[in-house]
């Protein structure tokens, strides 16, 4: 199997510093990281540890629910897929990942209601990002089939 790699620079201290983070094996792009960007309500053109765990969460979850309705015998036609990942202070020290909100909105055809939600729970608990945050304390999941 595959193996991904990406890559921080960073220069100065936490609140003065700076970097840049590159996906080094696509090579896609390189990123500007700043801590109090982080934690501020408006990014600022800045991404965070954040928002590339919301990104890897939903583009993962539309790929496992994508092929959870196939095997269902559905056909997805369209799935948009949203993440909002919440950082907070721990009471232990530093910041922590309190809660993930996923939101899916589908048009599938060959599926209920029922059968499109039980896919996507599968999803939310199979997909190896999601495997991989299990540690979060609140992950919660809107999912809703559109005709």
């Amino acid at each position: 199997m595959a193996t991904r790699t990406a890559r921080t620079a960073w220069n100065g201290g936490l609140q003065d510093g700076q970097g840049q983070v590159e996906l080094s094996s696509s090579k896609v792009g390189t990123y500007d990281v700043s801590f109090p960007r982080r934690t501020a309500d408006d990014a600022g053109g800045v991404t965070s540890p954040e928002e590339l765990i919301a990104a890897a969460h939903t583009s993962c979850f539309a790929m496992q629910f994508s092929g959870l309705l196939g095997k269902a015998g559905a056909t997805p036609v369209a799935l948009e897929v949203t993440a909002d990942v919440t950082v907070e202070p721990d009471p232990a020290g530093g910041l922590q990942i309190t809660t993930i909100a996923l939101t899916v909105r589908g048009e599938v055809e060959g599926i209920d209601e029922a059968g499109f939600q039980q896919a996507a729970e599968e999803a939310k608990k199979t997909c190896p990002v999601s495997k991989a945050l299990a540690g979060v304390p609140t992950v919660t999941l809107d999912a809703t089939l559109e005709s």
